[in-house]
């Protein structure tokens, strides 16, 4: 099972669980007395468990929630307003809500969200595209919502919208795609309601909070590891700017909760979490390390209760820990567990350690290590990777990697630049015309393990941006390794925009309409470094039907390219599933899924299984 951390309102602890038995994790709500009631749950909406739970939202007091759904892993959340204490749906639903923020005002009579404009008012492929920021009030038609932001500026934004607690403050946050920067805007709605420009066109990631008349600055500017800044509400400009936190060296910033008295600070550590205690006015740490929780691991949140308390509550997971939710006492530093993952879990012994290699420019690149206890042997061993879009490979309990390793394999999880495993800097080192250090890191990765004795046989794995890791991996040395398994990839690198969401992917990758950016594209695109007379290593490209961010067609034309050019034996095969798209999916599903990936690996790499 899993549990997730809570949100409070008013006394009431609204938080995700999923049981042994259950397909997908259900919505509660835990009433001050302690009884638990379920909200939303998936199965019931759809028993064939093709409906998730994209995200939700309980209004200041707790008595409403806001909820996406979405159906056949498509991810086209529908948005409804659920009455907290009837479960009747008062609001909505809405289309075209997909990865829409929800922002309440006190007294739940209208919230703030982000909706897509009709397809018949955009140009034509564009129907992703063209978001705005509205004002609704509950129960009237969403035909009416008032537009808030969002006219003129560029059709690729994502909007961020947020309400301070005390309902004064609107902070509104726009970026262009997925690009690591952020224009944020601010407007006193005890004043005249005017968004007004805190950063614009800087090239920075920068998020506000309006707490007890403070400003709270969480940004990247001039930090590319993160900092904690603080100012007041009426002199929100960079020049008032004054450091709580201040950048770490070899720490990234990676969120924060405030409390009465104190400020709880997490960070990570070549990809490992960290949790501290500091002084809410000075910044300056009363607790570091905090006790009897933390070890190699990576932690969500931290979350408090903005009704007060000395409590702070986090998610907890590591390589040999399913996860849980803790609570932590911001007054002593106490630790004390406040839900456990349910169901009973025999975790296997595993050795994991964290190794520093270098790849081939002399960048130093972390990486974990997962064996059987015991001296370094030769053994089966898949590669992960990601390596890319800031996104981290912390330490995370997998039950596949722990049935690995419990089979007798190694695991391997790079942390390849691209990711945010050192910051801002880290990323960019991987990203637009840089991203042949992602695919060099990770051929140093392989080269290390095998030259370190803890590889006989080498798979390597990945999915999405990972995908596209793995089909330049094998493409650019398919002497290098044994076996490939390459999930919703990215691979035709020239035509990526023109599908999914890829148009909005631009600042990561570049874009083909650039003829110097075409060329770093063409440089390491998958499909188009296809050879002919070559014997690649048995590959496994694995496609959902339903995926809706990057289309199956990237995978089902580089397959067809491979089988025909290859000169070896090993079968290069495609695995198509309907119903399911590149998000969540039942348990059943994931299973199912696991074991087609997996037993193709052991197959490959001589993994004997009992």
């Amino acid at each position: 099972g899993s549990v997730g951390a809570p949100a409070w309102r008013k006394g009431r602890a609204f938080f995700t669980r999923r049981l042994p038995d259950q397909e997908h994790a259900v919505l509660l709500v835990r009433e001050p007395d302690g009884t638990e009631r379920v909200l939303v749950d998936p199965m019931e909406v759809d028993p064939e468990g093709t409906t998730t739970l994209d995200a939700w939202q309980p209004s200041k007091e707790g008595t409403l929630l806001a909820y996406q759904l979405s159906s056949g892993g498509t991810e086209e959340s529908l948005l409804r307003v659920m009455d907290v204490a009837t479960g009747e749906v008062v609001d909505g639903p809405v289309d075209r809500t997909r990865y829409s923020p929800v922002a309440w005002l006190p007294g739940g009579g209208s919230y703030y969200y982000v909706r897509r404009l009709a397809p018949a008012d955009v140009p034509p492929g564009e129907e992703q595209l063209h978001r705005r920021v509205y004002l609704h009030s509950v129960g009237t038609s969403h035909d009416d919502d008032v537009e808030v932001h969002g006219t003129g500026l560029d059709k690729t934004n994502y909007y961020g919208v947020s309400v301070s607690m005390d309902g004064r403050w609107l902070v509104v946050s726009a970026s262009a795609g997925t690009a690591p920067r952020d224009d944020v805007w601010l407007a006193d709605l005890d004043g005249d309601a005017t968004l007004r420009p805190v950063q614009v066109g800087v090239d920075a990631q920068t998020s506000l909070h309006v707490r007890d008349g403070l400003l709270y600055v969480a940004t990247d500017r001039d930090a590319p590891r993160g900092r904690l800044c603080v100012t007041t509400p009426d002199k929100p400009g960079y020049e008032h700017w004054r450091d709580l936190v201040p950048e770490d060296p070899e720490a990234v910033f990676d969120g924060y909760a405030l409390i009465e008295d104190a400020l709880v600070v997490a960070h990570t550590r070549h990809a490992t979490s960290e949790l501290a205690i500091h002084d809410r006015e000075t910044g300056e740490v009363r607790t570091a390390g905090v006790t009897g929780a933390l070890g190699v691991g990576a932690l969500s949140g931290p979350v408090a209760d903005p009704d007060g308390g000395d409590e702070v509550w986090f998610g907890w997971t590591g390589f040999t820990r399913p996860p849980v939710v803790h609570a932590l006492d911001t007054r002593t530093g106490e630790v004390t567990l406040w839900a456990d993952s349910p169901g009973a879990v025999d975790v296997p012994e595993v050795e994991a350690r964290q190794v520093f290699y270098t790849s081939y420019d002399g960048t130093v690149v972390p990486m974990f290590v997962l064996t059987p206890p015991g001296d370094v042997a030769p053994r089966p061993t898949i590669l992960y990777g990601y390596g890319g879009f800031n996104v981290p490979m912390t330490p995370g309990y997998s039950a596949g990697i722990a049935a690995w390793v419990e089979a007798g394999g190694t695991y391997a999880v790079a942390c390849l630049r691209g990711g945010s495993e050192e910051g801002e800097e880290w990323h960019r080192a991987g990203m637009r015309g840089s991203k042949q250090n992602v695919f060099d890191d990770f051929h140093a990765a392989a080269e290390w393990l095998r030259a370190n004795g803890f590889a006989s046989r080498l798979g390597i794995s990945g999915g999405s941006n990972g995908g596209l890791l793995v089909g330049a991996a094998v493409t650019q040395r398919p002497d290098l390794y044994d076996a490939v398994v390459c999930s919703a990839p990215l691979l035709d690198m020239v035509r990526y925009e023109r599908f999914g969401l890829g148009t909005t992917w631009a600042d990561e990758y570049g874009t083909a309409s650039d003829p110097t950016e075409l060329s770093w594209l063409l440089g390491y695109s998958p499909y188009h470094h296809v050879r002919e007379d070559t014997a690649y290593p048995a590959t496994l490209f694995t496609v959902f039907d339903s995926d809706t961010r990057v289309d199956p067609l990237h995978a089902r034309k580089t397959c067809a390219a491979m089988q025909y050019a290859t000169t070896g034996d090993a079968p290069v095969l495609i695995r198509r599933e309907k119903d399911v798209g590149h998000g969540a999916r039942s348990v059943t599903r994931s299973v199912e899924l696991s074991v087609d990936t997996m037993s193709f690996l052991a197959a490959h790499l001589g993994l004997e299984l009992s």
